[in-house]
C-alpha cells in the first residue's frame, strides 16, 4: 500500500475516534487483574469500535512485511511412476514458485542459495508433495513412503522426458552452489520410494495437488514393467486414478461417467423431452429411443477412433447442430408429428449428438487404459441408463400435468414452444461462435492418406446405411403397433 494512502487512512481513523468522546475501554485494573464486568458500551461505541478495528487491521496488514508468495495462476506438475521388483518409484517435478508459505534462502538479486536450500527443499517436498499423493497397491494404501532424493533444477532441464532420464537426474550430482538461478524459475525434483509386494499388482493414485495454483495441470505417466506407458493429463484433483485399470474397473468408471453426462447435459435432456412430449406411451418410444441410441453410439465410437474431423470449427458446428435439432423437433411437435418418420429423424439427429458426446469423452478416455472399446460401450450403457431414468420420470409427469392443468394438444404446444425458445437462443449463440472461424477448403492432395481417410468414411457410411436397413425391418408396421396415439400425432 502506498505510504501517502496509509497516512490518509490513519488521519481518517483519528478523526473518527475524536468526533465524539474518546472511547476508553479499561479492561484491566491497575494491578493488571481482569475486571469481572467489562463496562457497557453504547450502540455508537460498539459500531465505532468495529470500524476502528477493521481500519487498523487493514493498515497493519498492508504495512506488514512481504507475504511469502501469492497463489500462482498456472502450475504444471510432472509425475512418473514405475514399479520395479519390490519397489514403487515416484518421481515428481513441481515449480518452486508454487510452494507457498515456504521461504527459500536467497542470495544476490533473488538467486536461490543452493548451499543453504537443501533443508527447505526437503520441507517443501514433504509439505506440498508427499502429503498430497496417496498411492495404492490392490486398493491398499501404501503408507511406508521414503523420501530418497530432492534437488533443484534449472527451468530448461529436459530430464523428465523419460523415466530413466528423470531417475538418473534426481540421483545424480546436484547443481553447483555457485549456479545463478532465480528462485521463481527453479524446479523441485523429488524421488519417493514405496515397498510393494509385486510389480504386477494393480496400482492407483489419488493426487490432491490442485492447491498448488489456481489452474494446476498434471502430466502423469505410469511405466509398466514391460515399459508400456500409460499417459494421463488432467486439471485439478481427478480423484482416484487407476494407473492400469482392469476391464471391469474401466467399465464401471465409464458407466458412471455416461450416466452423469446425460443428466448434466441440459441440451440432451431437452432433446429427449421433445421426443417424449407427443408420445407418452411405451411402444412408440421404443422405436424412437432405440434409433437415437444406435445413431449416437455409431458416431461416438467412430469419433473415438479418429473418424471425426479434427478442425477447430467442427466442435462448434456440432454444438450448433445439436441446438438446431432441438428447435426442429420442438417445432414439429407444434405443427404435428409424423410417427413413421420420427424415428428416421431421430436417427439422423442422433448421429450429431454422438459427436457431442465424444467431445465430452475425449479427455476422459485416457483413464480407460488398454480397454478403449470396453470403456466406450460402458459409457454408452451409462448414457442409456440415464435416458431410461429420464423417460421413466418424464412420461408419468407429463401425463399427470396434461391431465390436471391443460388439454393434451395445448400442453404439447406450450411445452414445445418453451423448449424451442430456449434452444433458439443456444443456436444463435453457438452459431455466432461458429462464424468466427475461417473455413478454408483447399484442393485435396490425392495420396495414400486421403485414400485411407476416404475408406474410413466410406466404411462409416456403409455401417449407417446397414443400420437403417435393419431398423426398417425391425419396425415394419410402426403405425399399427402404436395405436392408439395422441390426437396431435399424424400418421403417414
Amino acid at each position: 500500500m502506498d505510504r501517502t494512502f496509509q497516512m490518509k487512512l490513519w488521519d481518517w481513523v483519528h478523526r473518527l475516534m475524536t468526533t465524539r468522546k474518546p472511547l476508553v475501554l479499561p479492561l484491566c485494573s491497575r494491578d493488571d487483574q481482569f475486571l469481572a464486568k467489562p463496562p457497557k458500551l453504547s450502540r455508537w461505541s460498539a459500531w465505532r469500535t468495529l470500524v476502528v478495528a477493521l481500519a487498523f487491521g487493514l493498515v497493519m496488514t498492508s504495512s506488514s512485511g512481504v507475504r511469502a508468495h501469492d497463489i500462482p495462476t498456472d502450475v504444471l506438475v510432472q509425475i512418473l511412476v514405475k514399479p520395479e521388483g519390490e519397489t514403487l518409484r515416484l518421481l515428481v517435478r513441481v515449480p518452486l514458485f508454487a510452494m507457498q508459505d515456504v521461504r527459500f534462502p536467497q542470495t544476490g538479486p533473488g538467486y536461490l542459495d543452493l548451499a543453504e536450500a537443501d533443508s527447505e527443499l526437503r520441507d517443501a517436498a514433504i509439505l506440498w508433495i508427499a502429503n498430497e499423493l496417496q498411492l495404492y497397491e490392490d486398493d491398499v494404501l501404501l503408507s511406508d513412503q521414503e523420501l530418497i532424493a530432492v534437488r533443484a533444477s534449472i527451468p530448461s532441464d529436459q530430464s523428465f522426458a523419460s523415466y530413466d532420464q528423470a531417475l538418473a537426474h534426481v540421483l545424480g550430482p546436484p547443481l553447483a552452489d555457485d549456479t545463478e538461478i532465480f528462485w521463481q524459475q527453479a524446479m523441485l525434483d523429488v524421488l519417493f520410494e514405496y515397498p510393494i509386494r509385486s510389480e504386477q499388482s494393480n496400482f492407483s493414485i489419488n493426487p490432491t495437488l490442485a492447491r498448488l495454483g489456481l489452474r494446476t495441470v498434471t502430466v502423469l505417466r505410469f511405466v509398466l514393467p514391460n515399459d508400456t506407458i500409460r499417459a494421463f493429463e488432467y486439471r485439478g484433483n481427478p480423484g482416484l486414478v487407476r494407473l492400469d485399470p482392469r476391464w471391469h474397473q474401466a467399465a464401471l468408471r465409464f458407466v458412471n461417467l455416461g450416466f452423469e453426462h446425460i443428466l448434466d447435459g441440459i441440451d440432451h435432456l431437452l432433446f429427449l423431452a421433445c421426443l417424449v412430449i407427443p408420445f407418452r406411451r411405451v411402444r412408440p418410444l421404443i422405436a424412437i429411443i432405440t434409433s437415437f441410441t444406435v445413431a449416437h453410439s455409431v458416431t461416438l465410437i467412430a469419433s473415438a477412433f479418429d473418424f471425426a474431423p479434427d478442425a477447430l470449427w467442427f466442435p462448434p458446428l456440432v454444438e450448433t447442430a445439436i441446438a438446431m435439432s432441438i428447435v426442429y423437433m420442438a417445432l414439429e411437435n407444434v405443427f404435428g408429428v409424423r410417427l413413421q418418420r420420427r424415428w428416421l429423424l431421430t436417427f439422423g439427429f442422433g448421429l450429431v449428438h454422438g459427436f457431442g458426446f465424444s467431445f465430452a469423452l475425449r479427455e476422459t478416455l485416457q483413464f480407460a487404459g488398454g480397454h478403449l472399446l470396453t470403456s466406450l460401450l460402458a459409457f454408452n450403457l451409462g448414457v442409456e441408463l440415464g435416458q431410461l431414468l429420464v423417460i421413466i420420470l418424464l412420461v408419468p409427469l407429463l401425463s399427470l400435468l396434461f391431465r390436471v392443468t391443460a388439454a393434451e394438444r395445448a400442453g404439447t404446444i406450450l411445452l414445445s414452444v418453451l423448449v424451442a425458445h430456449t434452444a433458439w437462443h443456444w443456436m444463435s449463440e453457438r452459431g455466432s461462435e461458429l462464424m468466427q472461424y475461417q473455413f478454408q477448403f483447399g484442393v485435396p492432395v490425392f495420396d495414400l492418406a486421403l485414400l485411407a481417410s476416404a475408406m474410413r468414411w466410406g466404411m462409416l457410411v456403409l455401417i449407417i446405411i446397414l443400420l437403417l436397413w435393419l431398423m426398417s425391418l425391425v419396425f415394419p408396421s410402426l403405425e399399427q403397433s402404436t395405436k392408439p396415439v395422441p390426437a396431435d400425432v399424424k400418421q403417414d
